[in-house]
């Protein structure tokens, strides 16, 4: 019998190689930071920073100061850069930790303690965090240099449409960013500068400059939502539950919640112990599939807090134990996280990010 109700493995040697792919496809000298935001988007930030590291990722990145800390206080070392907005009090303890941090504004630079790394940010059109005015992104960086107890380390930006093939706003937010670029390099020496998310680095080798800041393709994801295996990356995370009931059932008998199913014929229904409140979204009510004993299964009735039901058919040989495939491969079948992300009409990073707490999480 399995051990737990819902289980995410993570091959972390699928990190390893996915980075060292990544790695491969860089021009110019770039040097690749593996995103590990928000607990390595749902993988294990910890786990998953060695994993990268492994692979030849010689940056981290992080959205805020606790996930930076906590990264420190494991015994992670190397070069960390918080990339969202802090308090005074988060810059201080980052400072303290040898964590770099990204400024924008005159007040940001000027109150930043003694040690400070900083990378300054121009809004080249992703509309949130940076100045959209690149006078005011050079003044910050030469208040930065002008201090002689902080270092002026990069400057960066971020892309909206990256994974748009063939969008003109992408082309135009490079083109805006490479002349900021050109420009601060003649007056500052020794900068790296920073663009590119997963998309871009696959998509386009000009918005590599001197490092790639790749989340989504580090975990095996595809960015651009069809086949990771298409862009020669491999999933790291895998979804299994286990059949804990299996039930005849006659036309007209129903499963779930307000009856949104009902069987047309005598069949057999498996009920899993994996649900919402697992991060397994309600939206797939009778919209999704699942892997049993290597054959697909469609998910029926209501997805619940705690369970979910599946219709095997009017013959089956599925028994209480198997195991079940939610995300991952069994039997030579498979079924991608980009599959479930289409399905809820979103994208795969949310899949993975949405899992709970409750899903133990174990490398393998």
């Amino acid at each position: 019998m399995p051990r737990e109700r819902a289980l995410a493995r993570i091959r972390t040697g699928a990190v390893t190689a996915n980075c060292a792919h990544l790695r491969a496809r860089l021009t110019g000298g770039a040097q690749l930071c593996a995103v590990v935001k928000s607990d390595g988007y749902g993988h294990g930030a910890l786990r998953c920073a060695r994993a990268a590291q492994a692979g030849g990722a010689r940056w981290l990145a992080v959205a805020g100061a606790r996930e930076a800390l906590e990264l420190r206080e494991a015994g992670v070392e190397g070069q960390l850069l918080v990339m969202g907005a802090l308090t005074a009090e988060e810059a201080a303890a980052l400072v303290a930790r040898d964590v770099d941090l990204v400024a924008w504004t005159l007040e940001l630079v000027r109150g930043l303690h003694s040690g400070a790394r900083v990378h300054v940010k121009l809004d080249t059109g992703m509309g949130r965090l940076g100045t959209r005015n690149p006078e005011q992104a050079r003044a910050v960086a030469a208040a930065a240099a002008d201090r002689d107890d902080i270092e002026l380390i990069g400057l960066m930006t971020h892309f909206a449409t990256a994974d748009e093939r063939g969008d003109a706003h992408f082309p135009a937010q490079l083109e805006r960013f490479t002349a900021f670029v050109e420009s601060m390099r003649a007056e500052h020496d020794g900068l790296i500068c920073h663009a590119a998310n997963s998309a871009a680095t696959l998509r386009e080798p000009a918005s590599h400059f001197d490092l790639v800041r790749c989340g989504v393709a580090v975990y095996g994801l595809d960015p651009f939502q069809a086949d990771p295996a298409a862009e020669g990356l491999a999933p790291a995370l895998s979804l299994e539950s286990w059949v804990a009931a299996v039930k005849p059932f006659e036309p007209g008998e129903s499963a779930g919640y307000g009856r949104r199913w009902a069987a047309q014929r005598p069949t057999s229904v498996a009920t899993l112990p994996i649900g919402y409140g697992d991060g397994w979204r309600r939206a797939l009510t009778n919209d999704c599939d699942v892997l049993i004993r290597g054959r697909r299964h469609p998910l029926v009735g209501s997805v619940s807090m705690d369970n979910v039901t599946v219709d095997l058919g009017p013959e089956t040989d599925v028994e209480v134990g198997d195991a079940a495939v939610l995300i991952g491969e069994q039997g030579g079948q498979r079924i991608l996280c980009e599959e479930v992300a289409r399905r809820l009409d979103t994208i795969n990073y949310e899949v993975t990010c949405g899992l709970t707490a409750r899903v133990l999480r174990e490398s393998a």
